[in-house]
């Protein structure tokens, strides 16, 4: 499970560094296609936040269950 969290750690860091970079480069240019990116970059982060918590809060139940029965 730890490889499992520093894998999606990364991917949010990356994503994470893609907002802010598209966010300061609407910024300075004011180009609504680098605010869009942003945007995408900040969904993707969230989705990746989300799974992470599935992941977690059911792989929990089902080791539960798992435990629960033996």
């Amino acid at each position: 499970m730890t490889v499992f969290r520093w894998i999606l750690g990364v991917l949010a860091a990356f994503f994470a560094i893609g907002a802010i970079f598209g966010l300061g480069l609407y910024i300075a240019f004011e180009s609504q296609l680098w605010l869009e990116r942003a945007r995408r970059f900040r969904h993707w982060i969230f989705v990746l936040l989300l799974f992470w918590f599935n992941v977690e809060v059911w792989g929990r139940v089902i080791w539960t269950i798992w435990r629960w029965g033996k």
